[in-house]
Protein backbone atom coordinates (compact mmCIF):
# COMPACT_ATOMS: atom_id res chain seq x y z
CA UNK A 1 0.00 0.00 0.00
CA UNK A 2 1.50 3.38 -0.50
CA UNK A 3 1.21 5.22 2.26
CA UNK A 4 0.81 9.06 0.76
CA UNK A 5 -1.81 8.04 -1.92
CA UNK A 6 -3.43 11.80 -2.28
CA UNK A 7 -2.41 11.22 -5.95
CA UNK A 8 -4.06 8.25 -6.56
CA UNK A 9 -7.16 8.98 -4.79
CA UNK A 10 -7.47 12.21 -6.45
CA UNK A 11 -7.43 9.91 -9.91
CA UNK A 12 -10.15 8.45 -8.22
CA UNK A 13 -12.52 11.07 -8.39
CA UNK A 14 -11.70 10.91 -4.03
CA UNK A 15 -12.93 13.82 -1.62
CA UNK A 16 -9.53 15.15 -0.22
CA UNK A 17 -8.19 17.54 2.51
CA UNK A 18 -5.91 19.44 -0.19
CA UNK A 19 -5.15 18.12 -3.91
CA UNK A 20 -1.83 16.35 -4.72
CA UNK A 21 1.08 18.39 -6.30
CA UNK A 22 3.85 17.22 -9.08
CA UNK A 23 5.59 18.66 -11.29
CA UNK A 24 6.02 18.01 -15.18
CA UNK A 25 9.65 17.54 -15.80
CA UNK A 26 10.32 17.71 -12.41
CA UNK A 27 13.05 14.81 -12.52
CA UNK A 28 15.67 16.90 -13.92
CA UNK A 29 17.51 20.42 -15.00
CA UNK A 30 16.33 22.44 -13.08
CA UNK A 31 18.19 20.86 -10.12
CA UNK A 32 21.77 20.99 -9.20
CA UNK A 33 22.23 17.34 -8.44
CA UNK A 34 21.00 16.85 -11.74
CA UNK A 35 23.85 18.95 -13.15
CA UNK A 36 26.33 17.09 -11.63
CA UNK A 37 24.75 13.93 -13.02
CA UNK A 38 24.75 15.76 -15.96
CA UNK A 39 28.23 16.75 -16.33
CA UNK A 40 29.27 13.16 -16.32
CA UNK A 41 26.98 11.33 -18.62
CA UNK A 42 25.44 12.20 -21.87
CA UNK A 43 21.40 12.40 -22.31
CA UNK A 44 20.79 8.68 -23.31
CA UNK A 45 23.17 6.97 -21.09
CA UNK A 46 21.36 8.83 -18.03
CA UNK A 47 17.91 7.23 -19.37
CA UNK A 48 19.53 3.97 -19.90
CA UNK A 49 21.45 3.44 -17.33
CA UNK A 50 18.71 2.12 -14.14
CA UNK A 51 20.90 3.31 -11.58
CA UNK A 52 20.86 6.59 -12.73
CA UNK A 53 17.26 7.06 -13.77
CA UNK A 54 16.33 6.11 -10.65
CA UNK A 55 18.61 8.40 -8.50
CA UNK A 56 17.32 11.85 -10.82
CA UNK A 57 13.52 10.42 -10.55
CA UNK A 58 13.90 10.27 -6.73
CA UNK A 59 16.04 13.89 -6.56
CA UNK A 60 13.20 15.51 -6.32
CA UNK A 61 10.83 13.82 -4.36
CA UNK A 62 14.04 14.06 -1.41
CA UNK A 63 14.52 18.18 -1.73
CA UNK A 64 10.41 19.46 -2.46
CA UNK A 65 8.67 16.30 -1.27
CA UNK A 66 5.89 16.10 -4.28
CA UNK A 67 3.04 13.41 -3.80
CA UNK A 68 4.05 11.39 -7.08
CA UNK A 69 7.27 10.80 -8.47
CA UNK A 70 7.59 10.56 -12.32
CA UNK A 71 10.06 8.64 -13.77
CA UNK A 72 13.40 9.78 -15.20
CA UNK A 73 12.93 9.12 -19.34
CA UNK A 74 12.33 10.53 -22.45
CA UNK A 75 9.27 10.09 -24.88
CA UNK A 76 12.09 9.15 -27.80
CA UNK A 77 12.75 6.07 -26.48
CA UNK A 78 10.14 4.52 -28.10
CA UNK A 79 11.59 5.35 -32.04
CA UNK A 80 14.92 4.19 -30.59
CA UNK A 81 13.38 0.89 -30.15
CA UNK A 82 11.37 1.00 -33.06
CA UNK A 83 15.04 0.63 -35.16
CA UNK A 84 14.60 4.48 -35.97
CA UNK A 85 17.97 6.58 -35.28
CA UNK A 86 17.60 9.20 -32.48
CA UNK A 87 20.21 11.79 -31.10
CA UNK A 88 20.21 14.41 -29.06
CA UNK A 89 22.40 17.05 -29.80
CA UNK A 90 23.81 19.72 -27.41
CA UNK A 91 22.24 23.05 -28.54
CA UNK A 92 19.73 21.18 -30.69
CA UNK A 93 18.02 18.82 -28.91
CA UNK A 94 16.87 15.72 -30.55
CA UNK A 95 17.74 15.24 -33.59
CA UNK A 96 16.91 12.17 -36.50
CA UNK A 97 19.66 11.53 -38.83
CA UNK A 98 17.62 10.08 -41.14
CA UNK A 99 14.01 11.58 -40.72
CA UNK A 100 10.87 9.34 -42.33
CA UNK A 101 9.63 10.82 -45.28
CA UNK A 102 8.53 8.32 -47.63
CA UNK A 103 6.08 4.85 -47.16
CA UNK A 104 9.38 2.83 -47.88
CA UNK A 105 11.48 3.60 -45.18
CA UNK A 106 8.75 1.90 -43.22
CA UNK A 107 9.66 -1.32 -44.13
CA UNK A 108 12.40 -0.63 -41.73
CA UNK A 109 10.29 0.25 -39.11
CA UNK A 110 9.50 -2.59 -36.62
CA UNK A 111 7.37 -3.21 -33.05
CA UNK A 112 9.35 -4.39 -30.90
CA UNK A 113 9.82 -6.46 -28.54
CA UNK A 114 10.07 -4.32 -25.57
CA UNK A 115 12.01 -6.38 -23.30
CA UNK A 116 15.06 -6.89 -25.36
CA UNK A 117 14.63 -2.96 -26.40
CA UNK A 118 13.29 -1.03 -23.77
CA UNK A 119 14.51 -3.41 -20.50
CA UNK A 120 16.36 -0.95 -18.89
CA UNK A 121 13.73 1.39 -18.26
CA UNK A 122 11.57 -1.26 -16.42
CA UNK A 123 14.83 -2.09 -14.72
CA UNK A 124 15.09 1.67 -13.28
CA UNK A 125 10.82 1.24 -12.72
CA UNK A 126 11.82 -1.33 -10.22
CA UNK A 127 15.07 0.73 -8.85
CA UNK A 128 12.66 3.64 -8.15
CA UNK A 129 9.83 1.75 -6.36
CA UNK A 130 12.38 0.73 -3.92
CA UNK A 131 13.91 4.05 -3.68
CA UNK A 132 10.29 5.16 -2.88
CA UNK A 133 9.56 2.51 -0.67
CA UNK A 134 6.22 2.99 -1.30
CA UNK A 135 5.90 6.51 0.47
CA UNK A 136 4.33 7.60 -3.00
CA UNK A 137 3.19 6.48 -6.19
CA UNK A 138 5.10 6.18 -9.29
CA UNK A 139 4.49 7.56 -12.48
CA UNK A 140 5.34 6.36 -16.18
CA UNK A 141 4.59 7.98 -19.22
CA UNK A 142 4.86 7.90 -22.82
CA UNK A 143 4.66 10.38 -26.04
CA UNK A 144 0.98 10.29 -27.67
CA UNK A 145 1.62 8.53 -30.99
CA UNK A 146 1.14 12.04 -33.04
CA UNK A 147 4.24 13.83 -30.98
CA UNK A 148 6.56 11.06 -31.68
CA UNK A 149 5.54 11.06 -35.50
CA UNK A 150 6.60 14.83 -35.27
CA UNK A 151 10.15 14.23 -34.61
CA UNK A 152 10.50 10.91 -36.58
CA UNK A 153 9.21 13.45 -39.86
CA UNK A 154 10.50 16.49 -39.45
CA UNK A 155 13.93 14.85 -37.79
CA UNK A 156 14.11 17.73 -34.54
CA UNK A 157 12.19 19.86 -32.56
CA UNK A 158 10.31 22.61 -34.72
CA UNK A 159 7.98 26.08 -33.86
CA UNK A 160 5.18 24.09 -36.34
CA UNK A 161 6.34 20.88 -37.49
CA UNK A 162 5.17 21.93 -41.46
CA UNK A 163 7.13 18.54 -42.61
CA UNK A 164 5.12 16.55 -40.09
CA UNK A 165 1.98 18.05 -41.28
CA UNK A 166 2.81 17.71 -44.85
CA UNK A 167 3.74 14.20 -44.81
CA UNK A 168 0.46 13.61 -42.80
CA UNK A 169 -1.60 15.41 -45.45
CA UNK A 170 0.08 14.27 -48.76
CA UNK A 171 0.67 11.17 -47.63
CA UNK A 172 -1.61 9.48 -45.39
CA UNK A 173 -1.61 6.41 -45.75
CA UNK A 174 2.12 6.28 -44.92
CA UNK A 175 1.34 8.30 -42.16
CA UNK A 176 -1.16 6.08 -40.73
CA UNK A 177 0.92 3.21 -41.10
CA UNK A 178 3.47 4.94 -39.22
CA UNK A 179 0.94 6.01 -36.37
CA UNK A 180 -0.16 2.61 -35.63
CA UNK A 181 3.26 1.20 -35.17
CA UNK A 182 4.11 3.35 -32.86
CA UNK A 183 0.78 3.18 -30.87
CA UNK A 184 1.08 -1.13 -30.97
CA UNK A 185 4.39 0.18 -29.33
CA UNK A 186 2.95 2.37 -27.19
CA UNK A 187 0.50 0.01 -25.88
CA UNK A 188 2.70 -2.92 -25.31
CA UNK A 189 5.62 -0.39 -23.62
CA UNK A 190 3.49 0.94 -20.91
CA UNK A 191 1.90 -2.52 -20.37
CA UNK A 192 5.20 -3.57 -19.38
CA UNK A 193 5.64 -0.66 -17.36
CA UNK A 194 2.40 -1.15 -15.20
CA UNK A 195 3.94 -5.19 -14.81
CA UNK A 196 7.01 -3.27 -13.57
CA UNK A 197 5.04 -0.97 -10.81
CA UNK A 198 4.28 2.26 -12.09
CA UNK A 199 0.81 3.42 -10.49
CA UNK A 200 -0.13 5.92 -12.89
CA UNK A 201 0.51 6.54 -16.52
CA UNK A 202 0.32 9.86 -19.02
CA UNK A 203 0.63 10.54 -22.38
CA UNK A 204 1.80 13.38 -23.47
CA UNK A 205 0.54 14.58 -26.21
CA UNK A 206 2.84 18.25 -26.52
CA UNK A 207 2.15 18.98 -29.96
CA UNK A 208 -1.21 17.97 -30.46
CA UNK A 209 -2.16 21.48 -30.50
CA UNK A 210 -0.48 22.22 -33.94
CA UNK A 211 -3.06 20.38 -35.47
CA UNK A 212 -6.74 21.58 -36.01
CA UNK A 213 -9.59 19.87 -34.08
CA UNK A 214 -10.44 17.97 -37.11
CA UNK A 215 -6.81 16.84 -38.02
CA UNK A 216 -6.39 16.24 -34.12
CA UNK A 217 -9.15 13.44 -34.23
CA UNK A 218 -7.47 11.88 -37.24
CA UNK A 219 -3.51 11.53 -36.56
CA UNK A 220 -4.08 12.18 -32.87
CA UNK A 221 -6.58 11.60 -30.49
CA UNK A 222 -7.86 8.64 -32.60
CA UNK A 223 -4.17 6.82 -31.55
CA UNK A 224 -5.12 7.87 -27.86
CA UNK A 225 -7.74 6.67 -27.97
CA UNK A 226 -6.54 3.25 -28.38
CA UNK A 227 -3.67 3.48 -25.96
CA UNK A 228 -6.40 4.68 -22.85
CA UNK A 229 -8.55 1.70 -24.17
CA UNK A 230 -5.76 -0.83 -24.15
CA UNK A 231 -4.50 0.80 -20.42
CA UNK A 232 -7.46 2.08 -18.37
CA UNK A 233 -8.89 -1.25 -17.23
CA UNK A 234 -5.45 -1.84 -15.69
CA UNK A 235 -4.25 1.18 -14.47
CA UNK A 236 -5.31 5.26 -14.69
CA UNK A 237 -4.60 6.84 -17.51
CA UNK A 238 -3.41 11.13 -17.62
CA UNK A 239 -3.99 12.49 -20.89
CA UNK A 240 -2.31 15.49 -21.61
CA UNK A 241 -2.72 17.57 -24.74
CA UNK A 242 -0.83 20.85 -24.68
CA UNK A 243 -2.86 23.35 -26.84
CA UNK A 244 -5.68 20.44 -27.42
CA UNK A 245 -8.59 22.67 -25.40
CA UNK A 246 -10.95 22.13 -27.93
CA UNK A 247 -10.82 18.44 -27.32
CA UNK A 248 -11.57 18.32 -23.50
CA UNK A 249 -15.19 17.11 -24.24
CA UNK A 250 -14.45 14.14 -26.46
CA UNK A 251 -10.81 13.41 -24.25
CA UNK A 252 -13.62 13.55 -21.09
CA UNK A 253 -15.34 10.59 -22.34
CA UNK A 254 -12.39 8.58 -23.37
CA UNK A 255 -12.02 6.57 -20.19
CA UNK A 256 -8.89 8.63 -19.38
CA UNK A 257 -8.93 8.98 -14.98
CA UNK A 258 -7.56 12.30 -15.41
CA UNK A 259 -7.29 15.21 -18.15
CA UNK A 260 -3.78 17.55 -18.22
CA UNK A 261 -4.61 21.51 -18.76
CA UNK A 262 -2.08 24.14 -20.36
CA UNK A 263 -1.80 27.41 -18.76
CA UNK A 264 -4.16 28.94 -21.63
CA UNK A 265 -7.39 27.58 -20.73
CA UNK A 266 -8.76 28.84 -17.43
CA UNK A 267 -9.86 26.58 -14.47
CA UNK A 268 -13.53 27.71 -15.38
CA UNK A 269 -13.29 26.70 -18.90
CA UNK A 270 -11.68 23.51 -18.69
CA UNK A 271 -14.42 22.66 -15.97
CA UNK A 272 -16.98 23.22 -18.36
CA UNK A 273 -15.12 21.73 -21.53
CA UNK A 274 -14.73 18.74 -20.06
CA UNK A 275 -18.08 18.44 -18.60
CA UNK A 276 -17.48 18.99 -14.81
CA UNK A 277 -17.07 15.54 -13.29
CA UNK A 278 -13.54 14.16 -14.68
CA UNK A 279 -10.37 15.04 -12.39
CA UNK A 280 -8.20 17.61 -14.07
CA UNK A 281 -4.41 18.58 -13.85
CA UNK A 282 -2.60 21.84 -14.41
CA UNK A 283 -1.86 24.39 -15.35
CA UNK A 284 0.39 26.74 -13.81
CA UNK A 285 2.47 28.66 -16.67
CA UNK A 286 5.79 27.51 -16.10
CA UNK A 287 7.46 30.89 -16.64
CA UNK A 288 5.26 32.28 -13.52
CA UNK A 289 7.75 30.30 -11.52
CA UNK A 290 9.99 33.48 -12.28
CA UNK A 291 7.40 35.65 -10.07
CA UNK A 292 8.87 36.43 -6.46
CA UNK A 293 8.08 32.97 -4.26
CA UNK A 294 5.30 34.78 -2.16
CA UNK A 295 3.33 36.13 -5.70
CA UNK A 296 3.67 32.41 -6.63
CA UNK A 297 2.09 31.06 -3.41
CA UNK A 298 -0.59 33.40 -3.73
CA UNK A 299 -1.67 32.41 -6.89
CA UNK A 300 -0.86 28.75 -6.47
CA UNK A 301 -3.43 29.25 -3.97
CA UNK A 302 -6.04 31.27 -6.39
CA UNK A 303 -5.80 28.28 -8.55
CA UNK A 304 -6.68 25.47 -6.27
CA UNK A 305 -9.53 27.63 -5.25
CA UNK A 306 -10.50 28.34 -9.27
CA UNK A 307 -10.41 24.20 -10.06
CA UNK A 308 -11.86 23.15 -6.47
CA UNK A 309 -9.81 21.15 -4.60
CA UNK A 310 -11.22 17.44 -5.35
CA UNK A 311 -10.76 16.18 -8.48
CA UNK A 312 -7.80 18.54 -9.11
CA UNK A 313 -4.26 17.73 -9.48
CA UNK A 314 -1.90 20.48 -8.62
CA UNK A 315 0.83 20.80 -11.81
CA UNK A 316 2.47 23.04 -14.38
CA UNK A 317 0.80 23.44 -17.90
CA UNK A 318 3.89 21.82 -19.58
CA UNK A 319 7.14 21.36 -18.22
CA UNK A 320 9.69 23.13 -15.52
CA UNK A 321 11.98 25.68 -17.24
CA UNK A 322 15.86 24.40 -16.64
CA UNK A 323 16.64 27.98 -14.81
CA UNK A 324 13.90 27.92 -12.44
CA UNK A 325 15.70 29.25 -8.56
CA UNK A 326 15.29 26.37 -6.57
CA UNK A 327 13.40 28.52 -3.77
CA UNK A 328 10.56 29.29 -6.54
CA UNK A 329 9.81 25.34 -7.28
CA UNK A 330 9.91 24.76 -3.20
CA UNK A 331 7.17 28.14 -3.24
CA UNK A 332 4.81 26.12 -5.75
CA UNK A 333 5.00 22.76 -3.77
CA UNK A 334 4.77 24.46 -0.12
CA UNK A 335 1.89 26.61 -1.73
CA UNK A 336 0.16 23.44 -1.82
CA UNK A 337 0.82 21.43 0.80
CA UNK A 338 -0.40 24.53 3.13
CA UNK A 339 -3.64 24.92 1.37
CA UNK A 340 -6.36 25.47 3.57
CA UNK A 341 -10.14 25.64 1.97
CA UNK A 342 -11.91 28.08 3.27
CA UNK A 343 -15.25 26.28 4.84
Amino acid sequence: MIKNDLFLRALKGETVERPPVWMMRQAGRYLPEFQEIKTKYDFFTRCQTPELASEITVQPIRRYGMDAAILFSDILVIPQAMNIDVEMKPGVGPWLPDPIRSIEQLDSVIVPDINDTLGYVMDAIKMTKEKLNDEIPLIGFAGSPWTILCYCVQGQGSKNFDIAKEFCFTKPAAAHALLQKITDTTILYLKEKVKAGVNAVQVFDSWGGMLSPVDYQEFSWNYIQQIIDALKNEIPVIAFGKGCWFALGDMAKSGASALGVDWTCSPRNARYLSGGNITLQGNFDPTRLFSPPVEIKRMVTEMIDAFGKDKYIVNLGHGILPNIPLENAGAFIEAVKEYKAER
